[in-house]
């Protein structure tokens, strides 16, 4: 850093000529250096610059907290000057005033939240301090780059280096460089001398005089000869706290004399019964000097403006920083590519990934939006999004696929790839954002979801496992309501109105009172009262008594294992329970309406609004009953409070992936959640007026195919987040397109037929209807499609060229062939530049139906639109619902289509594009809470079964290391 930087001029604040020295009355020899005329001018200075700078970047704001310990008269003078400054030159301040009683560790822990806190540009720590607080532990507390005092001993010692400048002068110092400044007087080669030697004035005016080429002496209460050391003073600094130390014969002829010291002297002719004098023997000194201080009036305002003016540049380095210099700046890591390509955890293992925290704050994020979960994993606050909410998104891009085989077609390991591209090879902003994985593939058949080959995410094992519990959170608050609905069963059959009453308002003290949510139940109920004892009978009844049809009850509990003895149980039992048994089950995790709350929720309250509103059955008069009506929104928030923060990682090459949420992609929606996406956008994004080729680029997942996963990601998702994607990556493979053109089945386990491993361009061109088709759904929402080959080692060029030319003769922007799998990124740069193409391309975002339409019409849409059906057949049951969730409320909700995956029909065994079909709907389900009604199509489970031979199997601990291995 220059001295000019650290003085304040990343743009010159310049007084105008006029102002440079302001002449309050003409002496004998000496002129009036007015400190206050040129603060003001400074302070003016300070709101013009701000002022400017906003009209190109509106959201720069420059901010100051003032800390100040209790209510000592001259500090609340102090603090109120620097108040009115800040007003006066455009800053915003913040005051926390703690009472003078408060501990060396409260004080410490209030710097430290002002030192994380992204938002303010400089704390100041208003002194003195009471006698039990140490000053100097405090001063070291505050982080150096918001020290605008600079007090603190790194910005000290820069400035008595002369290699170094801190990052802020001292303000008194900086302030008596000014007024020097402002004499004209050329400083270099000067003799300059300083009497004092504090740390607050003497010996930082010391170093900065000598950082201008003064020669300069420090004198002080121990200098002999003091007299003739001042009198070779040029310029003379004086801060020794004595009055009129400084005699007027002592000064050489003409020299520039600043005055810092303020000392109180008894004067009965002053109304307050005392005057203020400096150090300087100012009525003689007038006669001798050239330019002098007058006190008061000349070096305190200075000190506040200097304030003001460090405050400014603060700001300007922080935007720098976070705007200017881009926000994100990413380091990727190199691979070591080998061939054949080891497995999965073997490549996971063999790359050391970053420390967690070098990544948060390699993306743009502040110490205080992110938690860390070990070396590796971390939590981010969402509140991030508050402070880039004025930035433009970046681009957003959603990776889909055909109608996939059992093995999946890798879009997980295309997202992972395609972000490495745009990171680590095309020198992109590139985040990913994906689910968490389920524990059931994970030990089931298909593996975890970390990616595959080179392109994975990691560390893999801890992404595949628990990584930091939002998946045990949601299992928590799912069983927690489960119990809390048959709980509540079991009590209201065993107790009077009055009985339950007592217990729900229980008297305490004599007093009964409601507990808010409880207020919330009564006004639904149309009673709007305050008190409990307000309550009629009548009332009461309605209040206490949620007299729920258990033959209505949808919630089910859920654990995060494929466990298929669990889908059909009985509970009630227990001779405790006698009369209570009932037909229920469970669903794995994934599936819980509260997991697809997560994904959809914009922020804490929203998801608290959601889980309180989830529709849990309804009563016997065919009312809804919701998870707060029982009570319990407030404790499943409370349960899920951390979940919500999206969890950072990283790829193989260093770039940036948030892992958050997991809904199951037949039941719920099947993306990740709306909160990765949006601070992944805005920390991808830009400043308004950038030019967008800086914007960068967020790669998410939908899951399943696209007539599933990509439809549910627009006409829900999109919804909700009022996001627009820019493009759909379509991910296509040989393998997959074969067995839709004819080939024989595709078994997970066995070996792949002979017919997919040899080329077939005949059944591939057959095949290749299905691509055509997700090509034309994709469109219909009106965004460019790009498709991505994902390319195995038996495909053929030939076979790479006709999928190119058919997909797009559908209307693909472009079709790709991806090796990521073996060479990572740079197996996806073709795929990458074919992405930032599409994504400057213009697009016409539409969703596929209106949400007002009725319910019976949105399913038909999606059957003849997504699926080609000629329409649908509603059963009985279905029709049922539909009565009911029109009577409830619930018509205007999207829709989840609840499909098999392994076709575009219903039947899994019809592959291709399947024609002159009607869909079947056998019942419809209502996720109030997640905001969705499901239709079920065929038979869907929502909770799978182990195989024979389970993934688990393989998966083990190696004790000479402590890795896991066997997971893939």
């Amino acid at each position: 850093m220059t001295l000019e930087e650290a003085m304040g001029e990343i743009k010159p604040l310049k007084l105008s000529p006029e102002l440079t020295l302001i002449k309050e009355k003409e002496l004998t020899g000496a002129k009036v250096i007015d400190g206050k005329a040129i603060a003001k001018a400074i302070v003016k200075n300070v709101k013009n610059e701000i002022a400017t700078f906003k009209i190109e970047h509106p959201s720069f704001q420059p901010r100051l907290a003032i800390v100040q310990l209790g209510e000592k008269e001259d500090s609340n003078v102090y603090v109120a000057m620097k108040k009115k400054t800040c007003q006066q030159a455009g800053i915003e301040y913040t005051e926390h005033h703690m009472p003078d009683t408060t501990s060396l560790k409260d004080l410490l822990s209030t710097i430290e939240k002002l030192n994380t806190d992204p938002t303010l540009h400089g704390i100041l720590v208003q002194l003195p301090l009471p006698p039990h607080i140490d000053a100097k532990v405090v001063t070291e507390a505050i982080d150096p780059i918001k020290d605008v005092d600079g007090f603190h001993t790194t910005n000290i010692g820069r400035l008595a280096k002369l290699s170094t400048m801190p990052d802020f002068v001292p303000c008194t110092p900086k302030g008596v460089l000014e007024l020097i400044r402002s004499t004209g007087i050329e400083i270099e080669g000067k003799t300059a001398v300083v009497v004092g030697r504090s740390d607050v004035v003497g010996a930082p005016t010391f170093h900065l005089l000598n950082k201008n080429n003064a020669t300069v002496t420090l004198c002080h209460d121990k200098t002999k000869n003091l007299a003739e050391t001042v009198k070779t003073a040029d310029i003379l600094v004086v801060a020794a706290g004595k009055a009129e130390l400084i005699k007027g014969e002592w000064l050489k002829k003409g020299a520039v004399v600043i005055d810092v010291g303020i000392n109180a002297q008894r004067d009965l002719s002053k109304k307050s019964g005392v005057r203020l004098v400096g150090d300087v023997e100012f009525s003689k000194a007038q006669h001798v000097a050239g330019h002098i201080t007058a006190v008061p009036g000349g070096v305190g305002p200075m000190t506040v403006a200097m304030l003001m003016e460090n405050t400014l540049l603060s700001a300007r380095r922080f935007w720098q920083a976070q705007h200017e210099n881009g926000a994100a700046k990413i380091t990727p890591l190199h691979l070591e590519l080998k061939t054949p390509v080891p497995s999965d955890i073997d490549i996971a293992l063999s790359q050391q990934p970053k420390n967690i925290k070098q990544m948060a704050e390699e993306i743009g994020l502040s110490a205080d939006e992110f938690e860390l979960y070990g070396k590796y994993k971390a939590k981010v606050d969402p509140d991030v999004l508050k402070r880039l909410e004025h930035r433009q998104n970046g681009r957003y891009v959603v990776v889909t696929g055909i109608t996939p085989t059992p093995l999946g077609e890798g879009k997980s390991t295309t997202v992972v790839g395609l972000v490495q591209a745009l990171g680590a090879h095309l020198d992109k902003i590139a985040f990913g954002c994906v689910r968490q994985p389920s524990q059931g593939p994970t030990f089931g058949i298909k593996g975890g979801a970390a990616g595959g080959g080179y392109s994975q995410i990691i560390p893999m094992d801890e992404f595949n496992l628990h990584l930091t519990g939002d998946i045990h959170a949601v299992t928590a608050a799912n069983n927690l309501l489960a119990a809390a609905i048959d709980a509540r069963m079991f009590h209201e059959t065993s107790a009077t109105d009055t009985m339950l009453f007592n217990r729900l308002c229980p008297k305490k003290k004599g007093e009964r009172r409601f507990a808010p949510v409880m207020l919330d139940r009564l006004h639904r109920l149309g009673i709007y009262k305050a008190t409990p004892e307000e309550l009629t009978s009548e009332e009461i009844s309605k209040f206490v008594r949620l007299d729920i049809d258990p033959a209505t009850i949808t919630w089910q509990r859920v654990m995060d294992t494929n466990d298929r003895f669990l889908r059909k149980i009985e509970v009630g039992r227990n001779p405790t329970e006698q009369g209570h048994e009932r037909m229920t089950g469970f669903d794995i995790a994934v599936a819980s309406e509260v997991m697809a709350v997560l994904a959809l929720s914009a922020d804490l309250k929203d998801m608290r609004q959601r889980l309180g509103r989830m529709v849990v059955a309804s009563n016997r008069a065919g009312h809804p009953v919701t998870a707060d009506d029982i009570g319990i929104g407030g404790a499943l928030t409370v349960l899920m409070k951390d979940a919500i923060k999206p969890n950072l990682m990283q790829t193989l090459e260093g770039t940036p992936v948030f892992v958050h949420a997991g809904p199951f992609a037949n039941i719920a929606h099947g993306n990740s959640s709306v909160i990765a996406d949006r601070i992944a956008l805005k920390l991808a994004g830009v400043e308004p007026g950038t030019d967008a080729s800086q914007m960068g680029y967020v790669v998410t997942e939908a899951g399943f195919g696209a007539d599933i996963g990509m439809e549910k990601f627009f006409d829900i998702k999109c919804r909700v987040s009022n996001l627009v994607p820019n493009a759909v990556v379509l991910v296509a493979t040989v393998k997959a397109l074969k067995m839709h053109g004819g080939g024989p089945d595709v078994v997970p386990g066995k070996p792949l037929p002979e017919v997919y491993l040899k080329e077939n361009l005949p059944m591939l061109e057959a095949g290749c209807a299905n691509l055509t088709k997700h090509i034309q759904n994709a469109k219909k929402f009106g965004v460019p499609v790009v498709v991505a080959i994902n390319k195995f080692t038996s495909d053929t060029d030939a076979e790479m060229a006709l999928i190119r030319k058919l997909a797009i003769e559908a209307g693909a922007s472009d079709a790709v062939p991806c090796d990521n799998w073996a060479k990572g990124g740079l197996g996806a740069v073709d795929l990458g530049q074919a992405v930032v193409k599409a994504c400057d391309k213009p697009q016409d975002f539409k969703y596929l139906y209106d949400v007002k339409d009725s319910i019976e019409s949105k399913i038909e849409t999606i059957a003849r639109e997504m699926y080609g059906a000629d329409g649908i057949e509603l059963s009985k049951e279905a029709q049922e619902k539909i009565s009911t969730y029109t009577r409830q409320g619930f018509a205007g909700l999207p829709i989840c289509m609840a499909k098999t995956h392994l076709s575009l029909s219903h039947d899994p065994t019809k592959k291709g594009v399947p024609t002159g079909f009607r869909l079947p709907i056998r019942d419809i389900r209502a996720s109030v809470g997640a905001g969705f009604l499901y239709p079920l199509i065929g038979n869907m489970q929502t909770m799978p079964g182990l195989p024979t031979r389970p993934s688990f199997y393989d998966i083990d601990i190696d004790f000479d290391t402590g890795r896991v291995v066997g997971l893939f």
